[in-house]
């Protein structure tokens, strides 16, 4: 059956929709925000870009063990009332005239907290929802919906700034984390209360999902790839904006424009996933797609204008198309390979390592760009993202067609223990 006749499914499905819209617009607006109104320097628009995500270095681990004890979706709805919330702060700020960078900053890293505890359950949940057997379909009407946000959410965040000013823009996101939260409740698919049993100390928890992703090659290979090229996608973010605002001179509503190309590469990317696997295989999809896109971004320090903005455009959307081919095959073997048990941790273990990476590349993106100028760092950048296709055509991947089959002996989603 397909998965638009589970009314739960269309719920998570919806309140991922908006909650990933209203975010894309921030992900503009923010930084517009910063570069524009409050002149931030290559090094503050890196802190920036770090501050969402260094959460996942902070409380990453710890969130995973929480999640594997407590049912997911409470967590959900209760980080999208936080981040609700925080948004409105943000809004206040500007009622006020009381925005600064130093307070910019802090929000964002409020709201990058409650992020990684949603990110971590988000991941865990789906399986809950759509079974295991429909994994892969879900992740691709999941990813198809990232696209369609990052596609919408910049054009409309970049707009708006232009248009009617930040605090509208500030104001969608958190009318959309509400909207989101709400839909989530009305989720009637039954979820088991963890049992609670004798419960080990955390870092015992936290080790044995660490190992489980270190220890296991093909775990291993897709968190290697993944932590490569988030690192150096991070070190290229925070210059793109200044690449398009600075160097190439163009206004609010044409970057919002440029970033949505992404949008576009990344809904063709999920609508293609699917025939790709079966045309394929599932895992011959996920790493040649890598291989053959995402080397584009070598040509995005050479963009400029009249006709070389399309060294930019035509990367921005290959890169997307790619990685979300790439990123429905990962997240299924994930989901598909671990224990029900482990869930969180996994996801926890994976977002420490893949997600808390980002900042790191974001202050040495910053760095790069005030010593090397933001083109030299940007070529950087683009090799580095390039080269994280080796961890996976050096493993066992490579010669694989398919998914590789759960154990015999695995669990059933129906059998399976208590998850969130």
């Amino acid at each position: 059956m397909s998965l638009l006749k589970n009314p739960d499914f269309r719920l998570f499905w919806g309140a991922q929709t908006v909650s990933m819209v209203g975010t894309n617009m921030t992900r503009v607006a923010i930084p517009l925000l910063a570069a524009g109104t409050l002149a931030a320097t290559p090094f503050q628009m890196g802190l920036l870009q770090a501050a969402q995500t260094i959460a996942f270095l902070l409380v990453g681990l710890p969130a995973g063990v929480y999640v594997d004890r407590s049912r997911r979706r409470p967590i959900l709805i209760v980080c999208d009332l936080l981040r609700a919330a925080l948004m409105a702060a943000i809004v206040l700020g500007f009622a006020f005239d009381l925005v600064t960078f130093a307070g910019l900053l802090a929000v964002t890293l409020l709201v990058g907290l409650a992020t990684a505890f949603f990110e971590i359950a988000y991941q865990s949940y789906i399986p809950v929802v759509v079974g295991r057997e429909n994994l892969v379909e879900g992740n691709a009407r999941l990813e198809s919906t990232n696209a369609v946000s990052r596609l919408a959410g910049p054009t409309l965040g970049g707009g708006l700034v232009q248009l009617a000013g930040a605090v509208a823009t500030v104001s969608v996101q958190a009318a959309t984390h509400v909207v989101s939260a709400v839909l989530l409740s009305r989720i009637r698919t039954p979820e088991a209360v963890p049992e609670r049993g004798e419960r080990r100390h955390i870092r015992a928890e936290i080790s044995e999902g660490l190992r489980f992703v270190l220890r296991d090659p093909v775990f291993r290979a897709i968190t290697g790839s993944a932590a490569t090229y988030n690192f150096f996608y991070a070190v290229s973010l925070p210059l793109v904006m200044l690449l398009l605002v600075d160097e190439m001179g163009l206004s609010g509503t044409a970057v919002g424009l440029l970033m949505a190309v992404s949008g576009v590469g990344g809904v063709l990317g999920a609508s293609f996933a699917g025939r790709l696997a079966r045309r394929f295989g599932q895992v011959r999809a996920m790493w040649v797609s890598y291989l053959l896109t995402v080397p584009t971004a070598l040509l995005i320090p050479f963009a400029g204008s009249g006709w070389t903005v399309a060294l930019f455009a035509g990367p921005w959307f290959a890169m997307s198309f790619g990685i979300v081919v790439y990123n429905v095959g990962q997240v299924s073997i994930r989901q598909q390979l671990c224990p029900p048990e482990l869930l969180g941790r996994m996801n926890a273990s994976v977002r420490f390592l893949v997600w808390g990476i980002l900042p790191l590349g974001s202050i040495t993106g910053g760095a790069l760009g005030e010593w090397l100028g933001i083109r030299g760092a940007l070529l950087i950048g683009g090799a580095g993202m390039s080269a994280g296709v080796l961890w996976l055509v050096l493993s066992r991947l490579r010669p694989l067609r398919d998914l590789p089959a759960p154990p015999a002996d695995s669990p059933s989603q129906d059998d399976a223990p208590a998850r969130a």
